[in-house]
């Protein structure tokens, strides 16, 4: 029997894996979510909370081995594996709590709060956490990102893990009608309301906006080692734009020579700024007392240096290294990490557009800061009227990287009310509506240019306002909720009404 519960939460994982681009099968995702509660519910015999932890594990190592070879691209699979087992570990708690929860028709409803709060705390610690695994991310095509501007992730995983257990019920031989009728319904009241009409409203004026993709000599590692041929790309491919815009955005790490420290790099700079008369936010590396910062900065035609933003949620064991003398014992990439310091500060830089006379309020995530909710909702609630996210993914090849970054960039936009300008130094970069559609993009490892009339927004939608709010409301209920579950579980053992009821094979005895 166990087996094929493992075989459940295996194949739940592969399918869950489907939902996250560049693949985009959103249903599968609600699939996958079902087949692992599937396989913690006790059908035949119950499980106890150990086998649920194991299926837990299971589940997400099978859904993270598939969707995070990007990590192993050019350092090996140590490190890829590594990450895939840890992340996949924190699923030990979601099967144990499921184990518990859903013995009972009372607790079984409040799984999906359980689910929230695990996941909170896996994209929260330690490090800063790893939010990339989020199972909204792989609903950005289907209805339940109607949610994302109401409560962002958090509630669109919610709604995710509400709707799979809703399918499990449903699909079992036998069911409790009521606790199937409230999830249906709730999940339906849900995704029927008016979520488009947030609060954000168009101000009615526009901006021309160019994302420039300068492209880079090589993939891999060492492609900084060319660091100047690649602020000569993205120089020459500014210079391509000939028609009028009001702001371009470069990409993180294209001018990896700092331009307050090499004269010709900010000759090159400037000479791209006076090519495209219009201000220029470039990525590039500086160092203040506190350390070296990966920052990008504005570039004005008429007033020079402008405004900045250092990165503030900077990627562990990549742009910085906890335990470095410990980890190099296991790989000699350890000292390939940098030891860039955090950012503060909204995110926002204001750029002076042309047709407008008047500074424009852009907030900024730079490439893994997307994935932290704080990093784009701080800019809105700072004035930000339009979103970038300038992002180098060239030391990951034509991996899934770049599309699974993308689709959190959509994300972004559909829950915040605002365009995003995805500008990437090899792809894909992108233009994004507010309502989380691509109007346009690159190819991966090529030069180009987008340029694209966008709206600029003020206001801020539900989840902006109060999605940090939410988040920890369905955590908080998540943890009483087991702890209320687990404490019934061993005050009455054995009297529990569990599901097992919903899909036991019918007796064919006479009664």
């Amino acid at each position: 029997m166990i087996l094929l519960r493992l075989l459940l939460a295996a194949a739940g994982g592969a399918l869950a894996y489907t939902s996250y681009e560049p693949h985009g099968y959103w249903f599968l995702g609600l699939v996958g979510a079902a087949l692992f509660i599937g396989s913690l519910v006790p059908w035949g015999t119950a499980s106890s909370k150990r086998a649920g932890a194991l299926l837990g594990v299971v589940h997400f190592l099978t859904c993270y081995l598939l969707l995070l070879p990007w990590v192993g691209e050019f350092v090996g699979a140590l490190p890829y594996v590594a990450l895939a087992v840890t992340e996949a570990l924190y699923g030990a708690l979601i099967g144990a709590a499921g184990v518990v929860m859903l013995r009972s028709r009372l607790w079984a409803p409040f799984f999906p709060f359980a689910y929230v709060a695990v996941e909170f705390l896996r994209s929260s610690w330690p490090f800063g956490g790893f939010a990339w695994v989020r199972l909204a991310w792989g609903q950005i095509n289907g209805p339940l990102a109607l949610l994302a501007p109401v409560g962002g992730p958090a509630l669109v995983t919610f709604a995710a893990v509400l709707a799979a257990l809703g399918l499990t019920l449903v699909a079992s031989r036998r069911f409790v009608p009521g606790v199937s009728l409230v999830l249906v319904v709730l999940l339906t009241s849900i995704s029927a309301l008016p979520l488009t009409n947030s609060s954000a409203t168009d101000t009615g004026e526009r901006v021309t906006v160019a994302a420039i993709q300068g492209n880079v000599p090589r993939m891999g590692l060492d492609f900084n080692a060319q660091q100047r041929a690649v602020l000569a790309n993205h120089v020459e491919s500014t210079k391509k734009v000939t028609e009028p815009v009001d702001l371009v955005i470069w990409p993180e790490n294209s001018s990896d020579v700092n331009p307050f420290a090499d004269k010709k790099a900010r000759a090159l700079i400037e000479e791209a700024v006076a090519s495209v008369q219009a201000p220029v936010v470039v990525g590039t590396i500086t160092r203040d007392e506190v350390g070296p910062r990966n920052t990008m900065v504005v570039f004005d035609p008429k007033l020079g240096t402008g405004e900045y933003h250092h990165k503030k949620y900077l990627q562990p064991f990549g742009e910085w290294m906890p335990f470095r003398s410990f980890f190099r014992l296991f790989s000699p990439y350890v000292d390939q990490a940098g030891n860039f310091k955090p950012g503060d500060g909204n995110g926002v830089v204001h750029m002076v557009a042309a047709t407008l006379g008047r500074t424009v309020a852009v907030g900024i995530a730079t490439c893994y800061e997307v994935a932290f909710d704080a990093a784009y909702r701080d800019a809105v609630r700072a004035g930000a009227q339009l979103l970038a996210t300038p992002t180098n993914n060239a030391t990951f090849g034509f991996t899934d990287m770049t599309y699974q970054q993308l689709a959190m960039s959509r994300f972004r936009a559909k829950e915040l009310d605002r365009a995003v300008v995805v500008a990437a130094t090899s792809g894909v970069s992108a233009i994004v509506a507010p309502d989380g559609s691509v109007r346009d993009h690159s190819e991966i490892f090529t030069q180009d240019q987008l340029v694209a009339s966008l709206p600029l927004k003020q206001g801020l939608t539900p989840a902006a306002r109060w999605g940090g709010n939410i988040q920890w409301g369905l955590t908080i209920v998540g943890i009483l909720a087991f702890i209320c579950a687990a404490l019934t579980a061993r005050r009455r053992p054995g009297k529990d009404r569990v599901l097992a009821t919903l899909t036991t094979v019918p007796s064919h005895s006479k009664e």
